[in-house]
C-alpha cells in the first residue's frame, strides 16, 4: 500500500457527511451500573458522499480518480469540511493555536497534533506556522515540515522547557470504502453514483 498525495476533487465532495467515530464496548451490570471500554486508542472517522446528478465528464473524473487509487488499495487526502484548522472556525490560523512540544535541549523534531491529542499527518505545508518561545520562526530557514508525516524538524533545539507551538490547515487521510463505483445515467449528459464511501487510514 502506498499513500497518493492527491486530493479528492473539491467539487465532487460538496455535501459530504460524517465525522469521528469511536469503538466502545459497554457491559451493563446487574446493578444497573455500566463497564465501559474503548476498543480504538483514538477516533477514526468515515464519510459519505451523495454526488446527486452530475455531469457525466464529472463522473469520469471521479471514476479515473478510484481506478487511478486502485479502489480502496492506497490512500488519498481529503478535506473534512467541518475540521481542517488548528483554529477555531471563523478564526485565522497562527503560530501560536496548539502546544506541540516542549524543548529538552537536543530534540529538534515535533509531530504536528491538535489540542486532544490527535496526531496531524496530513497537514497542508504552505500553511504551517511554528514558533518557539513566542517567537514565530521563518520557513525553510528556522523549520521544515514534511508533508507525508506532520513532523516539524527545527533547524536548532529549543533550550529546555521552552514551549514550541503551531498553527496550520490539514487534510484526512482516507481511502475508497467502496469495492465498487457503479454510475447510473440518468439523461444524456448526466448520471450519479448513489453513495461514496471514504474510511480514515493510519499511515
Amino acid at each position: 500500500m502506498v499513500f497518493h498525495d492527491v486530493s479528492f476533487p473539491a467539487r465532487l465532495a460538496f455535501g459530504a457527511s460524517g465525522g469521528p467515530e469511536r469503538r466502545v464496548e459497554i457491559v451493563r451490570l446487574a446493578s444497573g451500573q455500566e463497564q465501559r471500554n474503548a476498543r480504538w486508542s483514538r477516533s477514526k472517522r468515515r464519510y459519505t458522499i451523495a454526488t446527486g446528478v452530475k455531469a457525466l465528464a464529472d463522473l469520469h473524473t471521479l471514476s479515473r480518480f478510484f481506478e487511478e487509487r486502485g479502489g480502496p488499495l492506497h490512500g488519498f487526502r481529503f478535506r473534512d469540511p467541518v475540521d481542517h484548522l488548528s483554529a477555531p472556525p471563523g478564526q485565522a490560523i497562527g503560530p501560536f493555536d496548539v502546544t506541540i512540544g516542549s524543548g529538552d535541549g537536543s530534540t529538534t523534531a515535533y509531530q504536528l497534533a491538535l489540542a486532544t491529542g490527535r496526531l496531524v499527518t496530513k497537514p497542508i505545508s504552505a500553511t504551517v506556522r511554528v514558533a518557539v518561545g513566542g517567537q514565530e520562526l521563518a520557513s525553510p530557514a528556522d523549520f521544515t515540515i514534511d508533508a507525508l508525516t506532520g513532523v516539524v524538524t527545527l533547524a536548532a533545539p529549543p533550550a529546555m522547557g521552552v514551549a514550541v507551538t503551531a498553527g496550520f490547515e490539514f487534510d484526512v487521510p482516507v481511502r475508497f470504502g467502496n469495492d465498487e463505483l457503479p454510475v447510473t445515467q440518468v439523461s444524456f449528459e448526466a448520471g450519479e453514483i448513489a453513495a461514496i464511501q471514504l474510511v480514515e487510514v493510519f499511515e
